[in-house]
């Protein structure tokens, strides 16, 4: 196995608690934080389909059918604001621990969730577009800081089981999402009540977070002695003087770079899919907005129990020795890439009348890509403990950047084709050049990434003159 065995005090490895302890309260505000965060996230894009709706005079609501031609545009809107503070923020996780910062981004973004409507009223689509940038821009610190805050509370023989569970409640965020913002715009209320009840959870999670979230177990009063040694025999222990960050040798490290396309290659097709699926559902397969949320979930619950399964069989081959970690992640992040790359290829040869079949693609594709939350997505720690939440950062702000691309790229490739969103040769475009990113991040992840702790994570100890040979001496071997 080529992870670096930790001890605690440089004395045998403490036995593991056996009861449910102070950390597993921690994962599941993480989880709850990830849930509650992309619901914030997704509601728009269920929403934005009852919100351009053709105006109806009985309803007590508006609609804006106008803003239909610059939907992607607003859709996109979200990660032109999240590319900007990720790298600042995993720096502040580092220096000074993410808990106060987290509750208040957090608690601002739900603010500007409840000012949709409002805002859509008297500013237009512009204004959303505005709330959704300062959106993305404070989602940007959840990451980074839930990244860090598993490389302090996450053993290193449960990290894929509990990165996974945590970072699965993006996927289950989705899924419930969809589902609700339909049902709720279907009603009465309409869908601004979507945007008040997410607005809502995110203020009620910052709170919680606030009272009950800890940076890590050392600076945590509730955690046994017991639990914290164990924690701290199988993570790297928060050093009293924070390191510098070694940039230069961060951005040289081959590894390092395998896990950023990786991550790029994997936003382009998950939001392509995200983004996109609810008006495929409507525009091709003709289904209403009730049953459209319900249908676009589905792909999003089989693929958080699809995590579900794959967390603890990679940890379980990896404790018994059957795979090296590294084996384990390149197996797991190309179940999560290649199976989708090809069930999306196949649809191009599905005619748009068998829903059933496209549906249980369409299901599949996304199922499986939970492989990858076992694979690059929690490559950061393997590489760098001190340094996982800079780097986590780095890769969310570049990979940002094809996740404002995908929705963008429609309007590209109608203007380029002259199809429209009705027809079914548009979506097999889009479909098949979503593959392609995800083939060549797989390939670009098995050949290249590593789980060594890289010599640069200890700054003390690291050659800058020879940091970048070490890294492509890595690959070689």
């Amino acid at each position: 196995m080529d992870d670096v065995e930790q001890k605690f005090e440089g004395t045998q490895a403490p036995p593991k608690p056996g009861k449910p302890g102070i950390r597993h309260l921690q994962y599941i505000l993480m989880f709850s934080g990830a849930v509650i965060v992309y619901g914030m996230r997704t509601v728009l894009i269920v929403g934005i389909v009852a919100m351009t709706d053709p105006i109806d005079p009985t309803k007590k609501y508006p609609t804006y059918p106008g803003w239909k031609s610059s939907q992607n545009v607003i859709l996109s809107s979200f990660s032109w604001g999240h590319i900007w503070f990720q790298i600042i923020a995993g720096q502040f996780a580092k220096n000074y621990g993410p808990k106060y910062f987290l509750t208040i981004a957090i608690a601002l973004s739900a603010l500007c969730i409840l000012l949709i409507p409002c805002f859509a009223e008297v500013f237009g689509f512009k204004g959303i577009i505005a709330l959704r940038a300062i959106e993305g821009a404070l989602h940007g610190v959840l990451f980074p800081s839930v990244h860090f805050l598993l490389s302090k509370w996450a053993h290193k023989s449960e990290r894929a089981k509990w990165g996974s569970f945590v970072y699965a409640g993006q996927v289950l965020g989705n899924c419930l999402a969809m589902p609700i913002t339909g049902m709720i715009s279907a009603s009465d209320g309409g869908w601004p009540v979507a945007f008040y009840f997410y607005g809502s959870l995110g203020m009620a999670w910052s709170i919680l977070w606030f009272l009950f979230g800890s940076n890590t177990p050392k600076t945590d009063k509730r955690i046994s002695i017991e639990e914290r040694k164990w924690i701290e025999s199988g993570t790297v222990v928060e050093k009293k003087k924070k390191p510098p960050t070694p940039w230069k040798s961060i951005f040289t490290s081959v590894p390092f770079m395998a896990i950023v396309i990786t991550h790029c290659g994997q936003n382009w097709g998950f939001w392509t899919l995200l983004s996109k699926i609810p008006s495929f559902m409507k525009e091709i397969l003709n289904y209403k907005i009730d049953s459209n949320s319900y249908l676009s979930a589905l792909p999003y619950f089989v693929m958080w129990l699809m995590n579900l399964m794959f967390s603890p069989i990679a940890d379980y081959i990896i404790a018994k020795g059957l795979t090296s970690v590294s084996v384990s992640r390149k197996i797991f992040n190309s179940i999560g890439l290649f199976i989708p790359a090809l069930a999306l290829i196949s649809l191009s040869f599905i005619e748009s009348t068998n829903k059933e079949v496209i549906i249980i693609i369409l299901v599949i594709t996304v199922g499986f890509n939970a492989g990858h939350y076992c694979g690059f997505n929690i490559n950061h720690m393997d590489i760098s403990p001190t340094f996982s939440g800079t780097l986590m950062g780095i890769s969310n702000s570049i990979s940002a950047i094809f996740t404002i691309m995908a929705p963008l790229a429609v309007d590209a490739f109608k203007a380029i084709s002259g199809y429209e969103e009705t027809d079914k040769q548009l979506w097999n475009i889009i479909f098949s050049v979503s593959a392609g990113f995800y083939i060549v991040a797989g390939c670009i992840f098995i050949i290249f990434s590593s789980t060594d702790i890289q010599p640069w994570d200890s700054p003390e100890n690291e050659d800058n003159k020879t940091s970048s040979s070490n890294t492509l001496k890595e690959v070689a071997s």
